[in-house]
């Protein structure tokens, strides 16, 4: 990802799997405080990756924006920044 910050996606929910826009991304786990260390997650060549930490099968949907996602609030960033 070339340009821009890198998006973020939490699974509050604790979904088994989201729909992203991003192929590089970072996962968080759940919403903060109770996140965990913040992962950067490359699909590459692949449509799905699994984040190491929570288990979250992210799918590459390539119909979303970069920092969309189905369900749409697993979408994250920093509210101070």
């Amino acid at each position: 990802m070339a340009a821009g910050a890198t998006p973020h996606f939490q699974n509050q929910l604790g979904l088994p799997s989201i729909e992203i826009g991003a192929k590089e991304f970072m996962c968080i786990g759940a919403l903060p405080p109770f996140d965990h260390p913040h992962i950067f997650i490359d699909m590459g060549a692949d449509s799905e990756a699994i984040c190491p930490y929570c288990s979250t099968l992210y799918k590459h949907n390539p119909r979303l924006g970069q920092t969309e996602s189905v369900p749409p609030n697993a979408h994250w960033h920093d509210q101070a920044a």
